[in-house]
Formats: structure tokens, sequence, C-alpha cells
């Protein structure tokens, strides 16, 4: 839902009763096989990859909590759920709602920060040439290759090595970066650092865009569990991406490689990479200007 500044929403018992099973429902489609998984010491590739690379409980994405400036009434204090009653929440005359004066001063910097990442981040010209080589960098001539425990390479290791040679290598993004194998790093034309995010992040990078729920989890409960959901939801489409264009074997997955070894390969990577970027750029939109409401407050 999207609020302006001054608006004011209350939910009634009975409604957000129903928005929080509603919610429930549409996160299950995403953590029930991981959580199943989890419990047997098995592991999915691509559907499981976001609560492994991201740590957060499965619960956070499960249980709804409205954003700021969402009321929720009640008659009965006894039976609101218990994370309704901690500090950040308020209660009076039957309603409770986020309390904003709550915020830390080092959690309003932390929030700051974010939004200015965020908005560095949209501001900053996309790269659609990547082609998701970084994959296949984290894996040049490497002694031991990262997910070998979990699949098979598709190709050989030669042709892996004479595809990343034969391409520009120009990841900007650090967490992605940091896995390159040692003999790919210098071939990365750009040398990302964590002190350097806002100057070299930008809005085509999958990994950027995946990283979107990683800063609304952080942002949480504020910017409420609906954005949440949906920058979650985007994740998991742009992790299927990265995976799909990687050099690994998922068939056993039944995962159907985008061969970016090839120029059609490469034009489709493009043109899937640039549908989700403008759905990612909607996203870090909403959460620029919900983190921009809180902080404007206090």
């Amino acid at each position: 839902m999207d609020l302006t500044e001054t608006a004011k929403v209350i939910f009634e018992w009975d409604e957000w009763q129903l928005i929080c099973d509603s919610h429930l429902a549409e996160a299950q489609v995403f953590t029930e096989g991981p959580r199943f998984r989890r419990d047997r010491g098995e592991e999915h590739p691509v559907e499981d990859f976001l609560f492994r690379y991201y740590p957060y409980p499965i619960a956070l994405l499960e249980l709804w909590q409205p954003e700021f400036g969402v009321s929720l009434r009640f008659d009965d204090i006894d039976a609101l759920p218990t994370r309704f009653l901690g500090k950040r929440y308020r209660t009076d005359d039957g309603v409770c709602e986020l309390d904003v004066k709550s915020i830390s001063e080092k959690e309003r910097q932390r929030l700051s920060w974010i939004q200015s990442l965020l908005t560095a981040t949209q501001s900053h010209m996309p790269n659609f040439a990547c082609h998701g080589l970084h994959e296949w960098a984290m894996v040049y001539r490497a002694e031991e290759i990262r997910h070998s425990s979990l699949a098979p390479l598709r190709l050989t290791q030669w042709e892996i090595d004479k595809l990343v040679e034969s391409r520009p290598i120009a990841c900007t993004h650090h967490d992605a970066f940091r896995f390159f194998s040692k003999q790919a790093l210098l071939l990365n034309r750009i040398q990302p650092t964590l002190d350097t995010r806002h100057v070299n992040e930008q809005p085509g990078c999958v990994h950027a865009n995946m990283d979107l729920y990683k800063w609304a989890a952080k942002s949480m409960p504020w910017i409420g569990s609906d954005l949440l959901l949906e920058t979650f939801r985007l994740a998991t489409r742009l992790r299927d991406l990265d995976m799909r264009a990687s050099p690994y074997d998922l068939s056993a997955w039944g995962v159907v490689p985008v061969k970016i070894e090839t120029p059609e390969g490469r034009r489709n990577y493009e043109a899937e990479q640039r549908k989700l970027a403008e759905e990612a750029r909607g996203l870090r939109g909403k959460l620029i200007a919900s983190l921009g409401r809180v902080l404007a407050i206090g």
C-alpha cells in the first residue's frame, strides 16, 4: 500500500486478521519448500538460497506487520500477538501502531544510510552488458568450485575460462565481486569495496536488485511486511535468472540454462535483466519513500 506523508489508515480487528492470514498464505508459497528441506538437511540451489545468503528467519517473511502510518484497532489487548506488544509499538485507546519515537539514534543513522544507498543506486546509469559473468568469474581457474557439493558444472573448466577471458567484466557489486576467484579479481574493470557502494552500485545489477530484500528486512518493521514480501518475490526471480545464467548444471532441479556463452543467450539474459530491473526500480522507489516518511519525523 502507498501512503502519503499525512495519511492515516486504521484496520479494524477482523480486517487485519484477514490481512495476516492472506499474507501468511502468500509467504508460504516461498517458505514451505525451504522449511521442509531445511528440516531434512536438503537444499535447493535456487529456492533456498535467499534464506542462506541473507540472515533473516523464515518467520520474518510470514508474520504480517503494518508499515509506519497504519494502525490496528483491537478490543482486548491480551488478544494482540506478542509482536505488537514490544517496544516498537504503542497502544492507546484500543489502537496499536508503530511508535517512531522508539527509534534510537543508531537505528535512525542505519535507516538514513540505507535510504542514501538506495537513492544513490537509483540515480546511477544501469549496466545491462554484464550478462551474469560474475558467477563464471567465481569459478575462473579456480582451485575449488564454490558450489561443487551442490551441482556440477555444465561446461568444462577450459570452456569457462575461455569465456571469462573473452568478455569484458565490470561487476559493480562488492558482495558478488568478493567471491571471484583470485585469478579473476584483476580482470574486473572495477574494484568495488564496502566503502564504495554508494559510488558503484547501479540499478541494472542483479545482485543490487536482489539486495532490495536485504534492505527491506533491515528496515523492518517500519516499511511493513507488504513491501518486504514484494522485494522477496522479486529476489526469487532474480536468483532464478542468476543461476540459469551460471555455468552450473541444474538440470536435476529442472532448471533450464540461459546460455550466455552464446549471442542468443546473452540477448535473452539482457532482455530478462532489463524487465526485472524495471520492477526493481519501482520497489526501490517505494523503499526510499517509505523510509523518508519515517525519517521525516522526530
